[in-house]
């Protein structure tokens, strides 16, 4: 019999122990809310426009990641996470199960990690930290317009990348994006004939770096996308109602700062985006943005911010971007928040042989509002929203 109990007991504490030495852990978020925008683009101009809005304050999703320790300080992990739209259900990143994330490596403690799969650039790692769409429930339509400059959607497949410990506040990071075609490790467009198209690849090269010594912080990337159109899915060459694209390289280097202060916080960032046809031609965008929130109390919170976009080269257009936000924290998991949010568009293009003016359109994808329309160069987007996390 007292065999038995050191057996049964021997069993157990193995168990707990490689319970203890390997974590598996479900997670996910939930933003939905009423969004109203005054002017949105018809077939026959603009009009206003009242919807339901999913994934603003942030992207609605559900993810598993993992950690396995494997002794000396060395532990293999893995992240997959998915998009999802909570108003009817479907996928987002183009359809794919796990797009948001989905990858697998080693981390070393006091080293870092190097993982590989689908993955952030290092411009969204360290430059959106220091952006309103990331410090407040303005989200999605606080990024700069369509996120040519790489701060919250830039995904890259087929991705190694290297990610520091921190060293007193210092980190940092590299990563490369292999096009996976033989004969184009550069990448190649996607072309198409008048029955045939061709797909392309893209490649990827991203570098940064961050310190945050206390409550000041500051970080700079580099991200260089090659054949950005022939990624899946591919990335955006639009700006508002500006096509730039075909594009043959997308390079944009951004830098950011931020400095807390008791319950408030303060940033500023500035992203220059170099975009470069296929035919050589290029536009460049410059994205400068300020603002601050403040915690009134621990479940009341606002800020402001705005952002002025000028976009010069092959096009041109100037664009300036008021951000405002309130949010109310009904428990560490769950908020409402209001947004109000106004943009203006000034400039014109001429493109096939008319003179096109500029278009506002607020939020880092077309898909959230689109562009004001014709006969519209502002657009204001008013919001009530719910955010779970789980």
């Amino acid at each position: 019999m007292l065999k038995r109990t050191v057996a049964t007991a021997a069993l157990s504490l193995i168990g707990s122990v490689a319970h203890a030495q390997s974590s598996v852990t479900l997670y996910g978020l939930i933003d939905t809310g009423i969004t109203y925008a005054n002017h949105v683009a018809t077939s026959t101009g603009h009009s206003s426009l009242v919807r339901y809005a999913d994934g603003v304050a942030q992207g609605s999703r559900w993810g598993i990641r993992g950690k396995e320790d494997l002794g000396g300080g060395l532990s293999a992990i893995f992240t997959l996470e998915g998009g999802f739209n909570s108003g009817d259900g479907t996928i987002s990143q183009g359809g794919a199960l796990f797009g948001r994330q989905a990858w697998v490596g080693l981390n070393k403690n006091g080293v870092g990690s190097l993982t590989f799969g689908r993955q952030y650039s290092l411009s969204r790692d360290y430059i959106h930290n220091y952006a309103m769409g990331h410090e407040t429930p303005a989200g999605n339509y606080a990024y700069h317009i369509n996120d040519l400059d790489q701060l919250t959607s830039s995904r890259i497949n087929n991705s190694v990348k290297f990610s520091s410990a921190n060293f007193n506040g210092l980190t940092f990071g590299v990563l490369y994006g292999f096009s996976n075609q033989a004969g184009a490790f550069s990448g190649s467009p996607t072309t198409t004939t008048s029955t045939t198209t061709t797909q392309g690849s893209s490649r990827t090269f991203s570098a940064g770096v961050n310190y945050t010594p206390g409550p000041f912080a500051i970080g700079a990337a580099y991200t260089d996308i090659r054949f950005p159109g022939s990624a899946t899915p591919a990335f955006t060459a639009n700006i508002a109602n500006i096509n730039t694209g075909p594009l043959r390289d997308l390079r944009t280097f951004g830098i950011g700062s931020s400095y807390l202060i008791g319950p408030g916080k303060v940033w500023g960032n500035w992203t220059h985006t170099q975009l470069t046809q296929i035919a050589s031609r290029e536009s460049t965008v410059n994205n400068y943005e300020v603002g601050g929130k403040y915690a009134f109390t621990n479940a009341v919170s606002g800020g402001l911010g705005y952002t002025f976009s000028d976009l010069s080269g092959e096009f041109s257009g100037k664009w300036h971007q008021v951000n405002s936000f309130v949010d109310y924290a009904l428990s560490k998991r769950t908020d409402v928040y209001a947004l109000a949010i106004y943009q203006k568009a000034s400039g014109s293009n001429v493109v096939n042989g008319h003179e096109v003016p500029v278009q506002a359109e607020i939020g880092a994808s077309s898909s959230f509002i689109g562009n004001s329309g014709t006969g519209a160069n502002s657009q204001l987007a008013v919001r009530v929203g719910l955010r779970h996390l789980f």
